[in-house]
């Protein structure tokens, strides 16, 4: 693929139906705990975000794996602010492997989730400043009753009897980031352990018919699980040894 090409035949023929949100910011809902109306039990979910952006861009084929290289299509858009300044971040950058994507200022993609949540009622957002001197924004979650649907469809693709092939894509990558990005409230370190092959098919079916795709999922997959092992290791380093 010539990664300068022009990028709306390429869209055309791959849509990818994600209803008003994007997976980053389905996957971002997904870290709330519902009663407390606040993010738990998921300290590495900027690199889950991250993921879920790496992983729909990959699928509405506007950046691509060539010869390990993430490679954008320039100047190709979807409309989305997340995915739009994940696209544009790979325009400017230098070359980088998907494992290095997966961390690289995935902060800032956070941020820019947390705002577009906020700005279409997802989210409230309370500005304050801390000691009277430092501005920070606090965000809650407003709507409650969709996360907690949006829990059920992915923990239903998850722990149903519905084989695989017929879990809706979405549900299924929704899945899989969100056992490898280890979101504990959603699916703690058992529920991961008891259905891994579960989560291999669902994995499978994620990438959807294109060899080429499958592969780029297996590899966003491998790179945030490696990510996450070493955000770990560099917590429990800092907390003297302790676990992570």
């Amino acid at each position: 693929m010539d990664p300068r090409a022009p990028a709306p035949a390429l869209q055309e023929e791959a849509p990818v139906p994600h209803g008003s949100l994007s997976l980053p910011a389905r996957l971002f809902l997904l870290g709330f705990d519902t009663e407390k109306g606040r993010v738990s039990g998921a300290p590495d979910l900027a690199l889950s975000v991250r993921a879920a952006a790496l992983v729909e861009l990959a699928r509405r084929r506007i950046i691509s794996d060539v010869d390990g290289v993430v490679t954008p299509v320039f100047d190709a858009r979807t409309g989305d602010p997340v995915l739009d300044e994940l696209m544009e971040l790979a325009e400017e950058s230098r070359p980088r492997s998907w494992r290095t994507w997966i961390g690289y200022r995935s902060g800032a993609g956070l941020d820019t989730v947390r705002r577009q949540l906020a700005s279409e009622g997802y989210l409230s957002a309370e500005r304050k400043r801390v000691f009277g001197l430092f501005p920070v924004t606090r965000y809650g979650l407003e709507r409650a009753g969709y996360v907690e649907v949006l829990r059920a469809e992915v923990l239903g693709a998850l722990e149903g009897a519905e084989p695989a092939g017929r879990v809706d894509e979405d549900d299924a990558v929704l899945a899989v980031l969100a056992a490898t990005g280890k979101l504990r409230r959603l699916i703690p370190g058992k529920a991961r352990r008891t259905h891994k092959d579960r989560l291999d098919d669902l994995a499978a079916r994620a990438g959807g018919m294109s060899p080429e795709l499958r592969r780029s999922l297996g590899d966003i997959r491998a790179a945030l699980a490696a990510a996450v092992k070493a955000a770990e290791a560099a917590r429990a380093s800092a907390a003297g040894g302790g676990g992570g």
